[in-house]
C-alpha cells in the first residue's frame, strides 16, 4: 500500500502532529510519496524517512492507494488539480479551521489509517464543472470542484450576466456577479450568497447571484446534465473568472460555456461520518435548545 501526501504551510503547533502522522504511516508499512513543494516546507521541521519519493504533477502518482490532504479546505480543494482524473481517493485531515471537506481531526490520525487499511469506508463521488471561454485557454486544468464565479473586476459598479442553459436563453441578472456552484460547493461561497444546501449525489448545478439588485431573481436548481452559457457586460473592458481559489481576467462579452466533468472526484468517508453529521456539527445545521 502507498500513500500520497499533498499539502500546504501549516502553523508551528501543528507540526508534532504531521510528524506522528509520518510515524503512524512508517509504522504500518506504507509506502510514501509527497508533493515537492509540501516537502520542501516541512523538511526541516518534521522527521521524514529516507525512503520518501517526492512527486510534482499527477502522471507522478503510481500505485497509490490513498492521496492525504494536510490542511483546510482550501487545501483539500487544491488536490484535485493534483489527481485530476486519476481516480485517487482523498481524505482531508484538518489543521485549518472549519474543515468543512476535510473533516478529519488532526487528532484522529491513528484511527483514520486503522479505518483506511481496514476498508472501513467509503466514497462519496464529487461531480466537478468543465469551463470553457471562447478564444481562450485558461490552463491545463479548467475544472472546479466548488464553484465557478463570474465577478466583476470593479467591484463598486454592477454588471449584467446573460445566462443560457442548453442554447434557451433563462435571464440576465444585474448583480456583482453569479455563481455557478456544484453541490460540494453548495455549503461554500454560494451559501454565504443565500445559495441552498444540496446533496453531494444530488446531480445538481447551483446558480446563486451575488447582490442581485433585481429582487425578483433568487438562486436556481437545475440539472447538471445541462450545458450553461454565461455571457457578461459592465463598465469595464474586463471581468473575473474564478474556479474555486484560481482566478483569470477574461473580456466582457466573451461567453463562458460550462458543462459537467467527464471525471469524478473521490472523497473517503470513514465509518461513522455523513452529509448530515458533517452540516449539523460544522455549520450548527437545525441548532436550536429545544433540541
Amino acid at each position: 500500500m502507498k500513500f500520497a501526501i499533498f499539502g500546504k504551510k501549516f502553523e508551528p503547533e501543528h507540526a508534532s502532529s504531521v510528524t506522528r502522522l509520518i510515524e503512524a504511516l512508517v509504522r504500518r508499512g506504507i509506502g510514501l510519496t509527497m508533493y515537492r513543494e509540501f516537502h520542501s516546507f516541512v523538511v526541516n521541521q518534521v522527521a521524514l524517512p529516507t525512503n520518501i519519493e517526492i512527486f510534482e504533477s499527477h502522471q507522478e502518482l503510481r500505485d497509490v492507494s490513498f492521496l492525504l490532504s494536510i490542511g483546510g479546505d482550501g487545501t483539500l480543494l487544491a488536490t484535485a488539480e493534483i489527481i485530476r482524473d486519476s481516480k485517487i481517493p482523498v481524505l482531508g485531515i484538518n489543521t485549518g479551521r472549519l474543515g468543512f471537506l476535510s473533516n478529519v481531526a488532526i487528532t484522529e490520525i491513528d484511527e483514520s489509517l486503522e479505518a483506511l487499511i481496514n476498508e472501513r469506508y467509503t466514497i462519496d463521488y464529487r461531480t466537478l464543472i468543465a469551463v470553457q471561454v471562447a478564444d481562450m485557454v485558461l490552463d491545463d486544468f479548467p475544472f472546479a470542484l466548488n464553484e465557478v464565479a463570474l465577478v466583476n473586476k470593479d467591484r463598486s459598479n454592477m454588471m449584467t450576466i446573460q445566462s443560457y442553459v442548453n442554447d434557451r436563453f433563462m435571464c440576465t441578472y444585474w448583480a456583482d456577479g453569479l455563481i455557478v456552484a456544484t453541490p460540494t460547493g453548495s455549503t461554500a461561497y454560494s451559501l454565504s450568497c443565500g445559495g441552498p444546501i444540496a446533496m453531494p449525489d444530488s446531480n445538481n448545478i447551483l446558480l446563486t447571484p451575488i447582490a442581485p439588485h433585481n429582487l425578483n431573481v433568487r438562486p436556481f436548481v437545475i440539472s447538471n446534465s445541462n450545458k450553461v452559457v454565461l455571457r457578461a457586460e459592465g463598465r469595464s473592458s474586463e471581468c473575473l473568472l474564478t474556479l474555486d481559489s484560481r482566478s483569470f481576467v477574461i473580456p466582457c462579452g466573451a461567453m463562458v460555456e460550462l458543462t459537467k466533468a467527464s471525471f469524478e472526484m473521490g472523497l473517503v468517508q470513514l465509518e461513522g461520518q455523513n452529509f448530515f453529521n458533517t452540516i449539523r456539527y460544522k455549520l450548527g445545521w437545525g441548532l436550536d435548545k429545544r433540541n
